[in-house]
């Protein structure tokens, strides 16, 4: 059967892609321009870019989103390796319904997850109200009574959405890894933990580093989930950037957004890399045997 690759095929294909790119290329170009039009080149300049990083609030909402994004990682696949393999030990009928549960937050609407986890957090912290002045009533140490939603709400809202994409890179390995090779160890004399470390771990670290990137990438491009859920005391990258839009898109916004543009693309490179070599190691191994 033959490809059909007819020249108006590839002129769609070419118009599609001009449709997608061609703002984001005019975002970039703009952001060297040296007057502080978005319609009319004045000439290259790097002043734009010079001001963003003497911009306190950008590079202040830069540090919140690095800063989330890097300890929501962290804990996000310290979790989803260990739930991964918690599913692994499962059976079929235990693991099935829960990773299809586990898919929900995946598949679901960014709106719905961050007015969820907002109502969520707003429910708890009027409970916490209640229980703080009856402990404090006990007058063994003091509560605070009134808890708001900033660094802390937007922090566990980043873990809650990163921990699926740790799990679904992570299972995969776990499934390819030989069964028998924890037993073998732990009849060496391996305690689990020592098997986990030494066998475990090396096996499935490609999935465990690919569950981190992807994580990150989606936590450092996150918008609707955070906006629902940091309060007024944080603010991420792209929430100032959306703020700063309602006034006037400014060059200092398209440097910026190009900066971003250009993280989460090299980011993704990465993933992409990476999971090409695994594929070509995984197929040399399968013409070896």
């Amino acid at each position: 059967m033959k490809k059909n690759n007819s020249p108006l095929n590839r002129l769609f294909m070419v118009l599609v892609f001009v449709f997608l790119y061609a703002p984001i290329f005019l975002l970039i170009i703009f952001s060297f321009n040296a007057g502080n039009s978005n319609t009319v080149w004045k000439g290259f300049s790097l002043d734009w870019y010079a001001k963003l990083f003497h911009n306190r609030l950008i590079m202040q909402s830069v540090y919140t989103t690095l800063l989330v994004s890097l300890l929501a990682t962290v804990i996000a696949t310290f979790a989803g390796t260990f739930a991964a393999i918690g599913f692994y030990a499962m059976r079929r009928k235990a693991r099935e319904p829960l990773m299809t549960v586990n898919s929900i937050p995946m598949m679901n609407a960014d709106i719905v997850t961050g007015v969820s986890l907002c109502l969520l957090f707003v429910a708890f912290f009027n409970g916490w109200g209640s229980f703080a002045t009856w402990f404090n009533s006990l007058g063994l140490f003091r509560l605070p009574t009134r808890l708001t939603m900033g660094f802390g709400t937007l922090l566990i809202a980043h873990i809650t959405f990163n921990i699926p994409y740790v799990i679904l890179s992570v299972g995969p390995k776990l499934r390819q890894m030989d069964k028998n090779l924890v037993d073998a160890a732990m009849d060496l004399g391996c305690t689990w933990m020592q098997a986990f470390w030494k066998v475990i771990l090396p096996e499935i670290k490609p999935g465990i580093i690919s569950g981190a990137l992807t994580a990150f990438t989606m936590s450092i491009d996150d918008f609707v989930i955070s906006y629902f859920t940091a309060g007024s005391s944080a603010s991420t990258l792209a929430m100032t950037i959306y703020g700063m839009t309602k006034k006037r898109v400014t060059p200092e916004i398209n440097a910026v957004s190009t900066l971003l543009f250009v993280t989460v693309l090299v980011l993704l490179a990465v993933i992409n890399i990476r999971e090409a070599r695994q594929e070509r190691k995984r197929a040399a191994e399968l013409r070896r045997r």
